[in-house]
């Protein structure tokens, strides 16, 4: 399993972004929670310590495992529903052996990788009815189990990813124009009728995520309930103008000293870093999210086979897509949804998830076809 590898192939300027993005996160963390600092730490060493270890592994052989991946992340899902800690409304966290962590994030990465192998052994019948339903199938298993936590957020960037491997796995535009045909009129009346009075669509236990996307597009209406919270970061974010109010200040004007902007050590965490670094902080943050998945999107061309490809573009669209809508809901462009940010935000499970998922990219490039 492991290789011997030339050092100058290994990318060293995304460990580099990666680890900076990282302790941007640590120290906005310890401000909004001071308590969760040292955890965080701990959870940037580990996550650390398995992103180079996994970088030196072949992932053509773990790859191998892929079937044991896709059984072990149902089980990991499975168990949510009946033995996982209820909190807040959603059932999102398992406990096994003292250790508390959130099976969807996983779930990610095991996705990628599931379907990376799974594509790269059936890649001559990627375009065929049977296999893009097989993969459909085969993805609505996870996708559901997450959905049923609830957790719509989640669900929605699988979805995402889902999408993304296809591509990359060679589908067809033919196909990806006949698939656009029926599931962009169908989503648009599956809008249009959940936003009727009374509908009986979604049940009664995800109501909280319609009342989300209702108070989005009626502020006026809810602007003192449901999206307070939102209204409260792009004060913080405005108020931080170009340099900041500093870090871990005593401003009486500050929106997070003043707690009205709930976890804004885990979904909000961008909110904090717009107040106290400013719109400098602010931007750094968003130029190291766009670097690291422009560069994981650069190995994924230079990939030695198609799944090398998906584990590259896979990850890497995976913590663009993610960033883009964590950062989207901070600043009200999007209804809010709980995503973490990812590297940035408090959250142990997100945080070794992404190390993980780079450390594969890392592997995927040090078999790169060289220039």
């Amino acid at each position: 399993m492991l290789r011997q590898y030339k050092i100058r192939y290994y990318n060293f300027k995304l460990v580099i972004m990666v680890i900076a993005l990282a302790v941007i996160g640590i120290v906005a963390v310890g401000s909004a929670e001071p308590s969760l600092q040292n955890r965080q730490i701990a959870g940037f060493a580990f996550g650390v310590f398995l992103m180079l270890v996994i970088s030196l592994f072949d992932y053509s052989v773990l790859l191998n495992l892929y079937w044991l991946m896709y059984l072990f992340n149902i089980l990991l899902l499975a168990m949510v529903i009946f033995m996982g800690d209820d909190s807040k409304g959603a059932q999102r966290w398992l406990e096994i052996a003292g250790i508390r962590f959130q099976p969807s994030e996983v779930a990610k990465i095991l996705i990628i990788l599931f379907f990376a192998q799974f594509i790269y052994k059936h890649r001559e019948e990627l375009n065929t009815f049977k296999y893009i339903s097989l993969c459909v199938a085969l993805f609505a298993v996870p996708a559901f189990l997450v959905y049923y936590q609830p957790d719509l957020s989640t669900t929605i960037v699988i979805c995402m990813i889902f999408c993304i491997i296809m591509f990359t796995g060679g589908l067809s535009w033919k196909v990806i124009g006949g698939i656009l045909a029926v599931v962009v009129p169908v989503f648009l009346i599956f809008m249009y009728l959940i936003l009727q009075p009374d509908q009986k669509i979604i049940p009664e236990k995800h109501m909280y995520q319609l009342n989300r996307i209702i108070s989005f597009f009626n502020k006026d209406e809810y602007s003192n309930t449901l999206g307070y919270q939102q209204e409260y970061s792009v004060m913080a974010i405005g108020s931080g103008q170009l340099t900041g109010k500093g870090y871990k200040n005593n401003e009486i004007s500050s929106v997070k000293n003043a707690d009205f902007i709930a976890e804004q050590q885990t979904d909000f965490i961008f909110a904090v870093i717009g107040e106290e670094f400013g719109f400098a902080g602010a931007c750094t943050v968003i130029v190291l999210v766009i670097l690291i998945s422009v560069e994981c999107l650069l190995i994924a061309r230079r990939a030695k086979d198609i799944a090398g490809t998906i584990i590259a573009a896979g990850v890497g669209s995976m913590l663009g897509l993610q960033s883009f809508i964590n950062i989207g809901v901070v600043t009200y462009l999007l209804p809010n949804t709980g995503l973490p940010l990812p590297f940035v935000s408090y959250g142990l499970t997100s945080l070794v998830s992404s190390f993980i998922g780079i450390g594969f990219v890392l592997n995927v490039g040090l078999q790169c076809r060289q220039k």
